[in-house]
C-alpha cells in the first residue's frame, strides 16, 4: 500500500506534467506543493546517494518555501520568456565600473584593515603567496569587508533555483553541495546565508567553491566564511593560489601604447615577453621600467575600452584574479584597488572615454556580423570582451580606419 506522503508526491508530479502539457500556469500555492513533492521524490534520493543524512535534509528544508522574487525563474507550465528589446542602455563606458564612490570606499576600508589584520594577512601571503592588498580588495568588493548584509536562506534560494530556474542543473549541483557543507559540520543550517544568487559568506563563494577552496585559517575546526575574518582572508588566498597565483609577481602595470601599436594585439592568447612589449615602445605611465624579473616573462596587453581608456600590460596573475569573477573589469578593479591599498597609488593616468549608450542587443548584433565576416568575436553575448574588441580593431584597420577596438553607434551601423 502506498503511504500518504508518496501518494502526495506522485499527485503533485502528475499535476506538474499536466500543467506543462496544457500550458496552464499553476498558482504559487500549487507550485509550492510541487516543490515539496520534488524535494521528497527527486532531490532526496540524489542527496542520500551523496551521503546526506535524512536529519540534515529535513532540517535544511524545514519551513523553506519558494522565493518567487528571484530572477530567471520559469513557472511550471510556462516557457522561458524571450527578453523584450531593452528600453534602457545596458552597456556604457567601462569607466562606470570605477566610480569614485566605490573605489574610494573599498580603498579606504582596505587601508584601515591592512593594519588591523596585518598579522593574518602576512600569514596568508606566507602560505599562499597572495599579497594582502589583493585579498583585501576582493573582500571589500565582494561584501564591503563583511558589512553587507547577506540575509537570504541559502536553501530557499538554491532550492528555488534548482526547481525552476533557467539553469536548473547548475543550481541543483550547488544545492547538493550546500547540503554537504552542513553534513560535514562546517556550519549549521541556521547560519547558511547567501546572496540572491546563492553565493555564501563574506568571500561570496558558491557552495561548490566553498567545498573546494574554503579553509579553516583560525584553527577552530570550522570553515566559517560568514563570521571569521581569518577564515575569510585565508579562503580568498587559497582560492587564488589554487588557480595558479604566481608568488612574487604583480598583477600588471598601466602603460602608454603608441598609436603605431595596434590595440588588436590585446588578449591572453597573444602574450609577449615584457622586453618585447617595451621594444614596441610600450612603457609604464609612471616612467619606471618594467621590473627586471619580468623581462623574459610573458605579459599580455589589456585595453578594456580600446583607445577610449587606460591600457595595461598584465601578468598571469591578472587572469587568476579573473577566475574569481569572469570579467576584465572586475579583475582590473581588484588589481587597481590593491595597488591603492598597498602604496597609495592614485587613479588611472588616462580617463575613460564617454563611450557606450548601446543596448546589449546592439553589441550582440555587431558580434554576429563580425563572425559572419570570419572574425572570432567570442560569441554574441552582448558584452564587448577582448575577442570582440580586437576583432573590431582588425576590421577597422582593413577598412583603412583608425583602430579604436571598441563599439559605438556608428560602428554598429557600419559593420552591419
Amino acid at each position: 500500500m502506498i503511504k500518504r506522503p508518496m501518494r502526495f508526491a506522485l499527485g503533485a508530479l502528475i499535476a506538474t506534467l499536466l500543467y506543462a502539457s496544457t500550458g496552464l500556469a499553476a498558482s504559487k500555492s500549487e507550485v509550492d506543493a510541487q516543490f515539496r513533492a520534488w524535494l521528497a521524490s527527486d532531490l532526496w534520493p540524489e542527496a542520500k546517494s551523496q551521503g546526506i543524512s535524512k536529519a540534515v535534509f529535513d532540517q535544511a528544508f524545514s519551513g523553506v518555501t519558494l522565493n518567487f522574487d528571484l530572477p530567471d525563474l520559469v513557472m511550471p507550465g510556462e516557457k522561458p520568456q524571450t527578453p523584450k528589446e531593452q528600453r534602457q542602455s545596458e552597456f556604457g563606458s567601462p569607466g562606470k565600473y570605477f566610480n569614485d564612490k566605490t573605489v574610494n570606499a573599498v580603498t579606504s576600508g582596505g587601508a584601515a584593515r591592512a593594519g588591523q589584520y596585518a598579522k593574518i594577512l602576512k600569514a596568508v601571503e606566507s602560505k599562499y603567496g597572495v599579497p594582502g592588498p589583493i585579498v583585501l580588495a576582493i573582500w571589500g568588493r565582494e561584501s564591503g569587508y563583511g558589512s553587507v548584509k547577506i540575509p537570504n536562506n541559502a536553501f530557499a534560494v538554491l532550492g528555488t533555483k534548482a526547481f525552476m530556474a533557467t539553469r536548473k542543473d547548475m543550481f541543483r549541483k550547488e544545492l547538493v553541495a550546500a547540503l554537504q557543507i552542513v553534513e560535514k559540520g562546517y556550519i549549521g543550517v541556521g547560519s547558511m546565508k547567501s546572496s540572491w544568487a546563492g553565493a555564501l559568506g563574506q568571500p561570496q563563494f558558491m557552495p561548490t567553491s566553498y567545498l573546494e577552496h574554503a579553509v579553516d585559517f583560525d584553527g577552530d575546526g570550522k570553515r566559517d566564511i560568514w563570521n571569521s575574518v581569518p577564515d575569510t582572508l585565508g579562503s580568498i588566498g587559497h582560492y587564488l593560489a589554487q588557480y595558479g597565483w604566481q608568488r612574487g609577481r604583480d598583477w600588471g602595470y598601466e602603460v602608454n601604447v603608441p598609436q603605431a601599436v595596434s590595440c588588436s594585439l590585446e588578449g591572453p592568447d597573444q602574450g609577449k615577453p615584457f622586453a618585447a612589449w617595451a621594444k614596441l615602445g610600450i612603457a609604464r605611465v609612471n616612467g619606471k621600467p618594467f621590473p627586471a624579473s619580468e623581462t623574459s616573462r610573458e605579459g599580455f596587453l589589456l585595453m578594456p575600452a580600446g583607445r577610449h581608456g587606460p591600457a595595461f600590460v598584465v601578468t598571469r596573475n591578472f587572469y587568476v584574479i579573473k577566475e574569481y569573477n569572469m570579467s576584465d573589469l572586475y579583475a582590473l578593479f581588484v588589481g587597481h584597488v590593491g595597488d591603492r591599498i598597498a602604496n597609495g597609488a592614485r587613479g588611472f593616468s588616462v580617463g575613460w572615454g564617454d563611450v557606450g549608450g548601446l543596448y546589449r542587443s546592439d553589441i550582440a548584433g555587431l558580434q554576429k556580423a563580425l563572425e559572419k565576416k570570419g572574425y572570432d568575436a567570442g560569441g554574441a553575448d552582448g558584452f564587448p570582451g577582448f575577442k570582440t574588441r580586437r576583432s573590431i580593431g582588425d576590421w577597422q584597420t582593413k577598412q583603412g580606419l583608425p583602430a579604436t577596438c571598441f563599439p559605438d553607434k556608428d560602428l554598429v551601423k557600419a559593420i552591419r
